[in-house]
């Protein structure tokens, strides 16, 4: 009977002490459980009822020790399930074999977490079971053997078995596997049993063995390692699998295979996973491993088109590998391969790429997960591929001048080719847009004024191109613009002669730039970049136009002025319609002094007091700054702040702006096709609708809100140039606190 308890604490049945679980389901018959059996809730180890020797008191004991042994074999079989590798076949099998194989071990949810916490079980299970060979050679050589011994040499099991035989009924029952796992050890580890906490530590190392095995392939390779998806960096591409039919997916990979792929990998291709991601790993550190690895994945993987600065060292690198290989390589080895390594080598440094290694297996060996340590480890490794980083994109693919030239054109930094730009395009602006020919319509004068005012040492020129999008040719007002037309309109009938003059300016408005950006600048300048710095052009360039015409509106003015002086002194009936129209419009010219008046300031105050200020903030800390991160940052910041300081994530403001430039429009060229009485009306309606926007511009812009907050920090400086000699102070007041009747020419006179 001591036999057999012995083997029973093995997890090995036989006649005296039985598997309930396996008589009641196989009928009696005692066989044993097969390894995908689901474990047993409750332990079902049992002494047989038909035993009658013994004593209640030993059965309780007895049946209280074999309770080990149930546990053991769970563990044992949970162990093997874990560990068991016989789903990957040799190579030399039949394909269709080994698919079926794969599909089945991907079936039983494989993971290499589980392995290696099975691992850590084995480790424990082989302490137990030198404990059960220790009591059989000492009940063998004990003259009266008794069942104390056994009670003595493994109650220390009592307190470990149970608790792993918990955690492992967990994991089965929830499917925990990956960062799941890791979270559920590190909770166990806070308990108050001195050798169990050791235990599930040790297990814990063991998970933290794979976690430290992909994190060096991520962050010093830049190859994600994550077969069974438990890792807490995922690949895009494993999500859209999961949702994506195989033809899609072929369709999808032979499309990218064209593209460049290293680009999809920085801004798409990897997220963080959220359910793998442990709870005492922080969110800033998994999102500096997330940036290691991608910027380690792009210096090791340079662009095919990328070359070197400096000629010369290329081929200096080049036949010093050469002169080391002794001219032994292959004619297989393609020279492009050849650069292509040439160039990621001198991008990271193999002596940085040891440093990283080594860091990481300072980690690994530790008996014990310090979280200090790991976040500095973090934080150094992210400091070194952003340094490195930083050296690709700002030294060698010089980025401050695409940053000047996003300055110059953009932003409109180069005024002389903006006007000559607009005058030349003058005349075909004030049609509406033709769908079909906009954009090649466009393109005379932009080559004309390209022509006239840049130089040919100007190279960023050349990934400058002009775009009409669909929104700007369609003949309608977009959806942005309705309430601006609205205001415009108060008062027009609904066949208004206006209407094509609305459809023409929102369809102008949608002129936009295009700039060509090479490896490794998309990293930086992404598509949203370029979005923001889309909508500051549109911005500037409707401001720019404005000022124009009514810059033109008063040459035309005062070219026809001389024109009907001269008729009047050579008319001998000295008529006297020319001296009428002067009289006429006169008032009018005051109002065009005030929408010059507003729109320079503004334009002064954009361009110098917002563009010029914020640039020279970027400018210091690019000098200052050697990574890549926080010059992402300060360049994020640059952008927020030219939008905020000009109003355009302010709707009331933007809106206002918009209705006083498309007013200023109508007006310029009402002057100029002035042929009735009628327009003088429509212009006294374009000044008083002008005259409320302005002073509603100034008096949201005047709030404490706005002036006394710091995203304006120059607003107080336009608000002085505005009112200095406090005249939109005194208008706005009016305006606000009394309702007066539509103004009389002599009123604005």
């Amino acid at each position: 009977m001591l036999h057999e308890l012995l083997l029973a604490l093995l997890g090995y049945t036989g006649d005296l002490i039985i598997d309930v679980r396996e008589q009641q389901e196989q009928s009696g018959a005692q066989v044993p459980l097969s390894p995908d059996a689901p474990i047993s809730q409750q332990p079902t180890f049992k002494l047989a009822p038909d035993v009658s020797f013994v004593q209640p008191s030993e059965r309780d004991v007895i049946e209280r020790i074999i309770t080990l042994g149930f546990y053991y074999r769970e563990l044992d079989r949970f162990a093997a399930k874990s560990r068991n590798l016989s789903w990957i076949r040799s190579p030399n099998e039949s394909p269709l074999l080994r698919t079926s194989q794969l599909l089945k071990g991907k079936a039983s949810k494989q993971s290499l977490y589980r392995r290696a916490i099975a691992n850590g079980i084995v480790e424990v299970l082989s302490v137990y079971r030198s404990a059960v060979l220790h009591i059989e050679q000492k009940l063998l050589s004990d003259a009266l053997p008794i069942v104390a011994t056994l009670t003595q040499g493994l109650n220390k099991f009592f307190v470990l078995l149970p608790p792993l035989f918990e955690l492992i009924l967990e994991i089965e029952r929830d499917n925990i596997y990956g960062g799941k796992l890791l979270n559920l050890l590190h909770k166990r580890c806070h308990c108050g049993v001195p050798e169990l906490q050791t235990c599930i530590q040790r297990l814990l190392w063991h998970g933290h063995q794979v976690m430290y095995n992909q994190l060096a392939s991520w962050v010093v390779y830049g190859i994600l390692h994550d077969p069974y998806k438990e890792f807490y960096i995922s690949s895009q591409d494993d999500k859209d699998s999961e949702q994506e039919s195989a033809s899609n997916l072929l369709e999808k990979v032979t499309r990218l295979s064209v593209a460049d792929t290293s680009l999809n990998d920085w801004h798409l291709g990897f997220h963080i996973s959220l359910d793998m991601l442990p709870e005492y790993i922080t969110m800033h550190v998994v999102e500096s491993i997330l940036f290691a690895g991608k910027a380690v994945r792009v210096l090791r993987n340079p662009s095919p088109g990328f070359q070197f600065k400096d000629g010369s060292s290329h081929q200096q690198i080049q036949r010093a590998f050469q002169r080391t290989q002794g001219y032994t390589m292959t004619i297989s080895f393609q020279n492009n391969s050849l650069d292509k390594m040439l160039i990621g080598e001198d991008l990271l440094p193999q002596a940085e790429a040891d440093k990283i290694e080594s860091m990481l297996q300072d980690l690994k060996e530790s008996s014990e997960f310090h979280k200090r340590s790991f976040e500095n480890a973090i934080d150094t490794i992210k400091a070194v591929a952003a340094s490195h980083l930083w050296q690709l994109v700002v030294v060698r693919a010089d980025l401050n001048g695409h940053l000047k030239a996003l300055k110059d054109y953009f932003l409109l930094e180069k005024g002389d080719f903006f006007q000559s730009f607009l005058e030349e395009s003058r005349q075909l602006m004030r049609l509406p847009p033709r769908q079909s020919t906009a954009e090649a319509d466009l393109m005379v004068p932009f080559q004309l004024a390209a022509l006239k005012t840049i130089g040919e040492e100007d190279r960023y020129f050349s990934r400058v191109s002009l775009r009409m999008p669909s929104f700007g040719v369609a003949l309608k007002p977009s959806p942005i613009d309705q309430p601006k037309v609205k205001v415009n309109k108060d008062g027009d009938s609904v066949g208004h002669p206006d209407a094509s003059l609305e459809v023409s300016l929102d369809g102008w408005d949608g002129i936009s730039l295009e700039y060509s950006i090479d490896w490794p600048l998309q990293l930086f300048v992404t598509p949203e970049v370029l979005s923001k710095y889309q909508r500051i052009f549109q911005y500037l360039l409707r401001l720019k136009r404005t000022q124009m015409e009514l810059e033109k509106s008063w040459a035309f003015a005062m070219h026809q002025d001389h024109i009907d002086f001269a008729k009047l002194r050579s008319d001998s009936r000295k008529s006297s319609v020319p001296q009428h129209r002067r009289q006429r419009l006169r008032p009018m010219w005051h109002v065009r002094e005030h929408m010059a008046f507003l729109i320079r300031n503004l334009q002064f105050y954009i361009q110098v007091d917002v563009i010029e200020s914020q640039w020279n903030v970027l400018q210091s800390h690019i000098q200052n700054s050697h990574d890549f991160t926080e010059l992402v940052g300060f360049h994020q910041e640059y952008l927020a702040a030219l939008i905020s300081q000009s109003f355009l994530d302010i709707g009331s403001v933007s809106r206002i702006l918009d209705g006083i430039m498309k007013l200023c429009l109508q007006f310029c060229w009402k002057i100029e096709n002035d042929e009735s009485n009628r327009t003088t009306s429509e212009l006294e309606h374009i000044a008083e609708e002008f005259n409320k926007k302005s002073n509603s511009l100034y008096t949201i812009l005047r709030s404490s809100r706005l002036a006394g907050s710091q995203r304006a920090p120059f607003l107080r400086q336009f608000l002085l140039r505005l009112n200095f000699n406090s005249f939109f102070e005194a208008t706005a007041r009016g305006v606000l606190n009394v309702v007066n009747p539509r103004p009389s020419v002599s009123v604005l006179q």
